[in-house]
């Protein structure tokens, strides 16, 4: 197991498409593993692999994040390999959504209510899903990874130019 460096906007490789997983090998499977190891100390609930420098279709997110205040549920993750949504419905706001890929800055986004997901599991085994809540905006956020959007993609201009402006000054300060 390995915590992996997690890149950050304005690496330009978070804003290109993911590749399909063609074979989920010992590789892949351990690649997963050290994803979910890097996003419990990040700490967050949700990673996509683009978000480590590996651009292929695999997110991870934490089972437990829709019970955040169940201090004795075990830390536990699942990966989903391809992962898409079939259908969406509905309409929620994610207040202060965040990213580990976009520094110090949250925003309210909308987002869908409920979607389907079609994914592998780390056996290969094909899944279909609902989610709903906190699991629907997960699934959301980092497919949108994989699909080389970041949430900032989907707020308004005006705040995402000023976030950018401020991230030029912090990176021309250094």
């Amino acid at each position: 197991m390995a915590i992996l460096k997690i890149l950050t906007y304005p690496e330009k490789s978070l804003l290109q498409p993911s590749v399909k997983v063609e074979t989920i090998d010992e590789h892949i499977k351990q690649l997963t593993h050290d994803m979910g190891e890097t996003m419990f100390a990040a700490p967050g609930i949700g990673l996509a692999a683009p978000q480590v420098g590996v651009n292929k279709r695999i997110i991870i997110y934490d089972t437990t994040a829709e019970n955040p205040d169940d201090e004795n549920a075990a830390k536990e993750f699942s990966a989903l390999i391809n992962p898409e949504i079939i259908a969406a419905s509905g309409s929620i706001v994610s207040e202060k959504e965040a990213c580990l890929s976009v520094e110090d800055y949250s925003a309210d986004v909308k987002r869908y209510e409920t979607v389907t997901v079609t994914a592998l599991d780390i056996e290969g085994k094909k899944l279909e899903f609902d989610a709903q809540g906190v699991l629907a905006i997960i699934m959301q956020h980092e497919i949108d990874h994989l699909d080389g959007i970041l949430f900032i993609d989907r707020i308004s201009l005006l705040k995402r130019t000023m976030y950018k402006k401020k991230i030029t000054k912090k990176l021309n300060d250094k």
